[in-house]
């Protein structure tokens, strides 16, 4: 038994994290009209923290933006911004976030955000968010926390971790000199765990492109991390992930797979097209290729440069925290970058990568020449550069972006 390709039936598993974003935002208005603390952060930084505290709640304009970006209304926010004089050549995330909060939540799939009580975010994914964030510290009067982590060349120093560790520490008392509750670092452990069960849980699933055809699309998985943004520390993520894996591995056990054809196997690098997931994904199937693979998944729960998980022993949990500070690929160098991706080659079979030059996000495409070219030499696979924007329609040309890969795709046929 097979599913049509192209058919995109939502699964048990697509419902659930429907239900389950919508409770957390939901959840999230609720409880700051119920007087909690709330507070702003960029998608590093580490979430499990504010389980340290009894009453505190956080929002992640990033992830919100991504929503917006997804069910259609990027453009619209990014429009609200650059009337406010907002160049386009900013992250179409930062323009969505600005224009959403300069008409109060009009538009926004989930009525914006809470107004937050402190503003939190780090130099090492984004550089840009650092001044992101300031424009509503001076716009709102709310104060602003920078968490500044060095980049990692290659192995994280073990100065910089105890730099990190201490950066924790004036965060949290900052917090608990702003909200009047006091810390307790158990419950910032047990939160950890729960994060760290809920991240094997996902590298099961990851793991299921490993198998031809593949189990999964990079779509899924792009759509499927959004409560790793959301519901760090929460027992809700470990089930929903653990369900995913189980519905998904029984759904290949029946021969059900999302391209069942599939004669290319791409790896993506870059942030997801959220404006183009549906139609990307039934493009490619129709020419039996699939996306199995994405720098911006495989890299959650790993260590610098590599692409498995780093597992949560029980220790320190701040500790723990400061050394997967540099999980994501924005701040690694091209040796860690690489090691990574050829990795995922080697481990799912991949016959090409297709390297998505983002308009929105410099530091996360500022390499990839030099990385496509690397990447080529050193695993000896095809590759091809596309024009993307990862949030702003307007930034797109589909036809252009399908040239690329339709002759990415001929020339793995003649390799």
């Amino acid at each position: 038994m097979t599913e049509p390709a192209g058919s995109f039936q939502k699964t048990e598993s697509g419902k659930r994290l429907t239900r389950m974003m919508t409770d957390s935002y939901l959840r999230l208005h609720r409880r700051a009209g119920d007087g909690a603390f709330v507070v702003w952060i960029a998608i590093v930084v580490p979430a499990e923290i504010f389980a340290g505290f009894e009453n505190v709640v956080y929002a992640v304009p990033e992830s919100h933006a991504a929503m917006s970006a997804g069910k259609g209304v990027g453009f619209l926010q990014c429009e609200k911004a650059e009337a406010r004089g907002y160049s386009m050549d900013l992250c179409s995330y930062a323009r969505i976030d600005l224009g959403t909060v300069f008409d109060g939540g009009k538009d926004s799939p989930s009525f914006g955000l809470p107004k937050p009580h402190l503003l939190i975010s780090d130099n090492n994914n984004c550089s840009l968010l650092v001044k992101w964030f300031d424009v509503h510290h001076r716009m709102m009067g709310v104060p602003h926390f920078l968490i500044d982590v060095p980049f990692a060349y290659g192995r994280q120093a073990e100065n910089d971790l105890k730099y990190i560790v201490s950066q924790f520490h004036d965060l949290i008392r900052y917090i608990e000199q702003l909200s009047g509750q006091k810390f307790d670092v158990d419950r910032v452990r047990d939160a950890v765990r729960r994060s760290s069960d809920a991240v094997k849980q996902w590298k099961r699933f990851l793991g299921c492109a490993e198998h031809r055809p593949s189990g999964i699309t990079a779509f899924d998985s792009f759509v499927q991390m959004a409560p790793l943004l959301t519901d760090r520390g929460s027992e809700q993520l470990v089930e929903h992930y653990r369900l995913l894996v189980e519905e998904t591995e029984a759904r290949m056990s029946q021969g059900i797979y999302p391209v069942p054809n599939e004669q290319f196997r791409l790896l993506w690098d870059n942030i997801a097209p959220w404006h183009q997931l549906r139609s990307m994904s039934r493009r490619l199937a129709g020419v039996r290729a699939n996306i199995v693979s994405a720098s911006y998944t495989y890299c959650v729960g790993s260590l610098e440069g590599e692409y498995g998980m780093f597992e949560y022993d029980g220790s320190d949990p701040l500790a723990f925290l400061a050394r997967l500070q540099n999980f994501s690929v924005c701040p690694m160098g091209l040796a860690n970058r690489r090691r990574a991706m050829i990795e995922s080659i080697r481990r799912n079979a991949i016959d090409g990568v297709v390297f998505a030059s983002n308009r929105s996000c410099k530091v996360y495409s500022l390499m990839q020449m030099d990385q496509m070219r690397l990447v080529s030499e050193s695993a000896g696979v095809p590759c091809t550069m596309i024009d993307v924007d990862h949030a702003d329609l307007r930034k797109y040309s589909e036809e252009a972006a399908f040239t690329r890969i339709e002759a990415l795709l001929e020339r793995i046929k003649g390799s």
